[in-house]
């Protein structure tokens, strides 16, 4: 019978994992620090394998240390960077750049560009509930395709 819940914290500095019993007290948990690339100034990237390799390690050692088996595991909870934009190649597994990270600013003249067409900033904010901005994923992918 399933005895735990197992939370994932993939955040910008680290990947972690803690296991919690059903009691929700803490069992176990383990911590990876995540090597930070820049580039060039306002650049920012992670790399996509270290990121889900240091995710599944945790995730082993947690279960490990706290003596649990994929059979004890009731749910998952996750938490991520969610604005940091990776693109995967569907035949090979690999990524087809290292991803980048959510303070990311080369997407700025980009974002300039869209601005400056009717609405400004707030120009898809009616269908996307945001405002244009290098934060935000769309453009990171444009980048990707781009370059």
């Amino acid at each position: 019978m399933a005895r735990f819940i197992l939370f994932i914290d993939q955040g910008t500095t680290s990947s972690r994992a803690l296991l919690f019993d059903k009691d929700g007290a803490a069992v176990a948990k383990e911590q990876l620090a995540l090597k930070q690339h820049y580039p060039q100034p306002g650049w920012a990237e992670h790399d996509p394998e270290e990121i889900l390799n240091a995710v599944v390690q945790c995730c082993q050692t947690a279960m490990t240390l706290g003596g649990a088996s994929a059979a004890d595991i009731a749910a998952i909870g996750i938490t991520n960077q969610r604005e940091t934009t990776v693109a995967w190649d569907r035949n090979t597994g690999e990524p087809f750049h290292k991803a980048i990270v959510w303070l990311d600013t080369r997407t700025s003249e980009t974002v300039g560009k869209l601005c400056k067409g009717q609405g400004g900033k707030d120009r898809f904010r009616a269908k996307t509930g945001l405002p244009i901005s290098t934060y935000f994923s769309a453009v990171k992918m444009k980048w990707l395709i781009d370059n």
